[in-house]
């Protein structure tokens, strides 16, 4: 499966060359966050794929105009052909407004989505907005890490976790990828940056070991109930 994470600025290639070419093979588009309306509903236009995403820090736009046609994963988990994706958005509160939390808000909201990882037996892949503490993050409290991000990789070990916020233009205190002890593969989505997962890196859909939610999945799939496989 391949998935293209996009983060903070909008591609030129993708967006003002766009050509059906440059999203061909793309199963997945997830974006991590701060990026226009417009051009999550162009992606999920022409791609002809899912777009799922979170809120970053300079999304308040999106109260008056959501990404038509995507899927909010803000703390809940989705479930795409068995892959559990989790979303939690926003970035360390530095002056009012809306998605910003401190790391204790940020704590509660973990603390609430791993309740819910419980129930699905885990997680594939985490989407933030903000980095891991001490994983790409700056020391500036704009751009500081969650602490609690790191205790959910700790616990649930996911194949990755994409972010954004450090842009690539930061110089080099920008990192694309980095390894976290928990094994974790911690991705910068930054514009633009492909993935590819294996159906063997996670669980089939409706196997995923937890009784109740693979029968929930098995009931929703065989009486082809729509919707989303949101938890």
């Amino acid at each position: 499966m391949k998935i293209l994470a996009i983060a903070d600025q909008e591609s030129p290639s993708l967006w003002d060359y766009y050509s059906p070419k440059k999203l061909k093979g793309i199963n997945l588009i997830i974006s991590c966050g701060d990026l226009s309306s417009d051009y999550l509903q162009f992606l999920v236009t022409l791609s002809g794929c899912p777009l799922l995403y979170v809120r970053g820090n300079h999304d308040s736009g999106y109260d008056k105009k959501p990404p038509d046609g995507c899927i909010c994963i803000e703390n809940v988990i989705y479930n795409y052909r068995g892959l559990r994706i989790a979303g939690l958005g926003g970035s360390m509160r530095y002056k009012e407004g809306s998605d910003m939390y401190t790391e204790k808000e940020m704590k509660q909201r973990s603390g609430r989505l791993k309740r819910k990882i419980r129930f699905t037996n885990g997680i594939d892949i985490l989407v933030t907005h903000s980095p891991a503490r001490g994983y790409g993050d700056l020391e500036d409290l704009p751009h500081r890490g969650f602490e609690c991000f790191n205790e959910i990789l700790m616990k649930c070990k996911p194949l990755y976790l994409l972010h954004g916020h450090v842009h690539k233009s930061y110089g080099p205190q920008f990192h694309r990828e980095l390894s976290h002890p928990s094994g974790t593969v911690i991705v910068n989505a930054n514009e633009t940056y492909t993935i590819e997962v294996f159906p063997d890196q996670y669980p089939a859909y409706g196997k995923t070991g937890s009784f109740f939610y693979d029968l929930k999945l098995k009931l929703k799939a065989r009486l082809r109930i729509p919707g989303d496989d949101l938890v």
